[in-house]
């Protein structure tokens, strides 16, 4: 492999210049610089990167650890991953993808990661109230961000990017009012999800907001699956005023209420709307295909990376996006 010192000497510049080039390309002349850079093109150069991070404190492999989702595959996982990956290259950076235990069980995996420079940040996901890695990472100053806020905290414990699932949950509301319906329900998860309440704040707000009533309309599901959201939606149809609406904490929940519906020779979108969230694969390929909040990811991954490298000029270290709301027949006019 070539060095340093033999691309500076191949193309008649000093090993500063070479550096320059590299680092900060901008001080240098165009032609020098285009010089350089066919010098490194010709010696196949590659810098030695634990030396560049070590010697600039640069982020330039991002650890990011796969999250263990039992009883289920997170429909959007791949997604989000594929965004993660791309944001990363574009700005010449890479994703190390990892696996380890939950809580203060997995902060040994992360030690050994930064400890050999395997990676210089991490990206967090499935943040917990009082996650240990927040504060191993502040103490060890190693950079990091999170997908996702940490509930019950009265202060995040560093930047974030994450998704306005109470706004998403108000819009798909609305979407259901102005396409008629009148008594709207909520399929939501345990009270122990910070994710949960905010989402299911949004659905009560704005069922308030429109003079609607809630009571007896949201259901608590206990795990995010299929058959959960098909038995919530039977108690909500079993009742004695059933809902015409449902809007869904997930897409999951929202197949659930599909496929009770359907069983029951009713007509998602004629007969009753509903909703999801997370816009998965499966959303489209159902019949009638399943309204869902699209989360966007590409600019969720986008954020991250930004903030996590120092290259987001100034902007605020704490982003909240918005989802967007893509309509199929799920939610058609009664």
């Amino acid at each position: 492999m070539a060095t340093l010192k033999q691309v500076a000497a191949h193309a008649e510049v000093s090993v500063q210049t070479v550096s320059n080039a590299l680092n900060a390309p901008h001080r240098l002349r165009p032609d020098t610089l285009e010089r350089v850079n066919r010098s490194i093109e010709l010696l196949n150069y590659r810098p030695n990167r634990n030396a560049r991070s070590l010697r600039t404190s640069a982020v330039e492999l991002i650890g990011y650890c796969v999250p263990s989702w039992p009883n289920q595959t997170h429909l959007v996982m791949d997604q989000f991953l594929h965004a993660l990956c791309a944001a990363a290259e574009t700005s010449g950076r890479h994703i190390l993808l990892f696996t380890a235990p939950a809580a203060v069980q997995g902060m040994p995996v992360y030690d050994d990661l930064h400890a050999r420079r395997l990676v210089d940040g991490f990206v967090l996901s499935q943040t917990e109230t009082h996650d240990p890695r927040h504060g191993w990472l502040k103490d060890k100053q190693i950079p990091f961000v999170s997908f996702g806020r940490v509930w019950k905290q009265t202060t995040q414990p560093g930047p974030w990017v994450d998704v306005d699932g109470a706004a998403g949950s108000a819009l798909a509301v609305q979407h259901l009012y102005d396409a008629g319906r009148r008594r709207i329900a909520f399929l939501s998860w345990p009270k122990t999800s910070g994710l949960a309440e905010d989402r299911l704040t949004g659905w009560r707000n704005r069922c308030k907001k429109l003079g609607l009533p809630t009571t007896g309309l949201a259901v608590r599901c206990g795990e995010d699956s299929i058959d959960e959201g098909a038995r919530a939606t039977a108690e909500l149809l079993d009742s004695d005023q059933p809902p015409d609406g449902i809007v869904a904490l997930s897409d999951i929940l929202a197949l659930g209420a599909h496929r009770e519906l359907s069983d029951r020779g009713l007509t998602p979108g004629a007969d009753v709307g509903v909703t999801g969230f997370d816009d998965s694969p499966l959303a489209s390929v159902v019949s009638p295909g399943l309204t869902s909040l699209r989360q966007p990811m590409d600019q969720i991954a986008s954020e991250l990376i930004s903030i996590l490298t120092g290259t987001s000029n100034g902007m605020p270290t704490e982003r909240l996006l918005q989802p967007e709301l893509v309509i199929r027949g799920s939610s058609a006019p009664g």
